[in-house]
């Protein structure tokens, strides 16, 4: 029996994939087939479904310590392109998204040397009072520790709590990038451990919080090191079943350091299909894995949908992170363009909440 053989009977089983069957997904495995399977692992899970939220993007700023070599959204103070928004200005833009019938708003930004804590409370508890209120999905682990150790000087969870009574209603999964910590020195270093990111996410999770889980892929990980990365979200998964879903996306090289070693292509829209295909292989704890439009583009994610994607993500609006490095995809989507992809990929459109929650707002 061959090892395709061996993984299309294991995961047909409902077994677990192990190290090397992950490896051979991203190495070896045939596309078509890879897809086909992660298809068939999709309908048994959400059926005929795919889903998006009509959600909104905001950053509070790029103003940020860190100087991570992948990254052309932070900038230091007083740095040309830097941007700073007060607690009016950000309730202002989310009051007429909200009028506008949007569910959740989406907020990250760096990690901010001198605003106060009580900045971020104030935010959260003004935009929690819009009616009707939004889901807020705010904040990565990063952010969290950020809070936690330099600005509130206070431990994880306190913060979380009062973050949570302010009105915080998910985390985000950015910062999470690849695991591996070689991989990290080279592309985020001086950023949180892959130990300290699954910490804050554990801890949010025990509190009865939700949140995703992220993977930047395409710079200089390797395909083991990939799958030890979905393998430790895998295992918190076991531990909490905190995740609502998992989204991996492409690293841009255009405009980043990483960009000046000229070695780094972008992935190619072969190896998305692959990651969101293996990914919902060895992810067998996770329900939805989302083809990210503002990563792939709005076509190659409706055919992420065919290999094992059921989620589009949502219509966000006004991306910024990602467009600053070089993205080519629009800033926004509308809800008739993404249910009028999901038909087209032969699939029934689902309005969702922040946790995948199937609601239908224009009711």
């Amino acid at each position: 029996m061959s090892a395709w053989e061996r993984i299309g009977e294991k995961v047909e089983a409902g077994e677990r994939l192990g190290t090397e069957e992950g490896i051979y997904l991203f190495e070896k495995a045939e596309l078509n087939p890879l897809g086909q399977l992660a298809d068939r692992v999709r309908e048994r899970k959400v059926g005929k479904r795919a889903s998006y939220v009509v959600n909104r993007y905001l950053n509070y700023s790029n103003v940020c310590i860190l100087s991570c070599q992948f990254c052309a959204f932070a900038r230091k103070k007083r740095e040309p392109g830097t941007f700073e928004h007060s607690v009016a200005e950000l309730t202002e833009v989310a009051r007429k998204s909200v009028a506008q019938g949007i569910t959740e708003i989406h907020i990250v930004g760096g990690l901010h040397p001198s605003l106060p804590y009580s900045f971020y409370l104030e935010m959260l508890r003004s935009l929690a009072a819009l009616q009707p209120r939004p889901v807020l999905k705010v904040f990565t682990a990063i952010e969290i520790r950020h809070l936690a150790e330099r600005v509130a000087k206070k431990p994880i969870a306190e913060v979380l709590a009062e973050l949570k009574e302010a009105g915080l209603g998910s985390l985000t999964g950015g910062g999470a990038e690849i695991f591996d910590a070689g991989v990290r020195d080279r592309i985020c270093r001086g950023k949180e451990t892959a130990a300290e990111w699954l910490e804050v996410h554990r801890i949010w999770h025990r509190m009865g919080g939700r949140s995703t889980a992220t993977m930047l892929y395409g710079h200089v990980e390797t395909a083991a090191q990939r799958v030890d990365h979905l393998e430790k979200l895998r295992a918190l998964q076991d531990e909490t079943g905190g995740f609502t879903g998992f989204v991996p996306f492409a690293f841009e090289p255009a405009q980043t350091r990483l960009a000046e070693l000229g070695k780094i292509r972008r992935a190619s829209a072969l190896e998305e299909l692959r990651v969101i295909a293996a990914s919902r292989l060895i992810l067998d704890n996770f329900d939805h894995i989302t083809a990210y439009w503002i990563s792939t583009g709005l076509p190659l994610a409706q055919v992420a949908l065919s290999y094992g994607a059921d989620d589009l993500h949502g219509t966000i609006e006004e991306e910024k992170i990602f467009h600053m490095a070089g993205a080519q995809t629009p800033l926004g989507q509308t809800r008739g363009s993404l249910e009028r992809a999901i038909r087209e990929a032969g699939r029934q459109p689902t309005e969702r909440n922040s946790f995948y929650e199937a609601v239908d707002s224009r009711l």
